[in-house]
């Protein structure tokens, strides 16, 4: 068949006003996903066994289920069971930052677990609360530790937002499908599509390396 990218370039800037839509379920998602790993990370190393059997349910499910059914029942199934209608948008986010927050847990759970516990031994006996404990001396270590698996699960939301042009979405892969078949050819918006996350994911991963650049340094002066 061979390749012939002229019939894509007038659809090419339709194709990359996907890019924002893209960027912005997966920041949204991210920022949830983050959140939700910090509040369950710490329902884990509690020792109130009812708090961690929650947070281990939750991160077993939401691990154990696949991403595209999550967002389908919160997309088509909410609303026929509550009423409640999220929307395409913050549906997406929704759906992207519970199944995130679920490898983010066990992200911060280990970078938490893998600090010195000698050290909030020591500021327990000094009197220090454990809230600043945790705060002050607990995560910042964890999270300069976690920085590469954080940049990792980024990279990955990014490429499995993908996944999103089921139920409509205009991102980057609807975006491109739909070009596909007003040209009936494929091969080239994939491709291109293939690109546009392929650059997306190495800038995302050229801005972790820089920041873990920037705290490795912090630590020598």
């Amino acid at each position: 068949m061979g390749f012939d990218f002229s019939r894509l370039v007038p659809s090419i800037p339709f194709i990359l006003e996907g890019i924002w839509f893209t960027l912005t379920v997966v920041v949204g998602g991210a920022a949830l996903g983050l959140l939700i790993g910090m509040i369950l990370s710490f329902m884990r190393i509690s020792k109130n066994r009812v708090l961690d059997g929650i947070a281990a349910g939750y991160t077993s499910i939401f691990r154990g289920t696949p991403l595209i059914v999550q967002l389908v029942l919160l997309y088509y199934v909410l609303i026929d069971l509550t009423g409640i209608d999220l929307g395409l948008y913050w549906s997406t986010i929704l759906a992207l930052g519970l199944n995130s927050g679920a490898y983010m847990a066990e992200i911060i759970r280990a970078g938490i677990l893998a600090v010195d516990k000698g050290q909030s031994e020591a500021a327990m006996a000094l009197g220090v609360p454990y809230s600043k404990i945790m705060g002050k001396i607990i995560m910042p270590q964890a999270l300069k530790n976690i920085l590469p698996a954080i940049i990792n699960e980024l990279t990955a939301l990014t490429k499995e937002s993908a996944i999103v042009n089921i139920i409509g979405a205009q991102d980057i892969m609807r975006r491109s499908m739909l070009v596909g078949m007003r040209n009936f050819r494929f091969i080239e918006p994939m491709l291109l599509a293939a690109a546009i996350y392929y650059v997306l994911v190495m800038i995302i991963s050229s801005i972790g390396k820089l920041v873990e650049r920037r705290l490795a340094k912090s630590d020598q002066s």
